[in-house]
């Protein structure tokens, strides 16, 4: 073979090596998509909502000045709501053992 058969089999071997990575890496983008949707989606869900919580928590602040014992109330409340059922959740991964 000459020198430009040569050059010009070698080119064509790397064009389809190229065209064979680029179909690889569309595949590997598609695949990615398609496992993080449902993150997006989440994730999108949550700054649609970034305006509605702004304001939420600004009239809680607002309540909470005026009305500070019920704030505190609910505030015991959660924290032992919260060490109960992590007793409870022990005390479940215990029995099982």
């Amino acid at each position: 073979m000459s020198s430009r058969q040569e050059r010009a089999h070698r080119t064509a071997d790397l064009l389809s090596e190229i065209q064979q990575q680029r179909l690889d890496l569309n595949a590997g983008c598609r695949d990615w998509r398609d496992a993080t949707t449902r993150l997006d989606r989440g994730w999108n869900t949550l700054l649609n909502m970034r305006t509605w919580a702004i304001a939420g928590s600004s009239l809680v602040a607002l309540w909470s000045v005026r009305h500070p014992r019920f704030l505190l109330r609910w505030g015991k409340r959660g924290v032992g709501l919260w060490s109960t059922w992590r007793v409870l959740r022990k005390a479940l991964r215990n029995m099982r053992r």
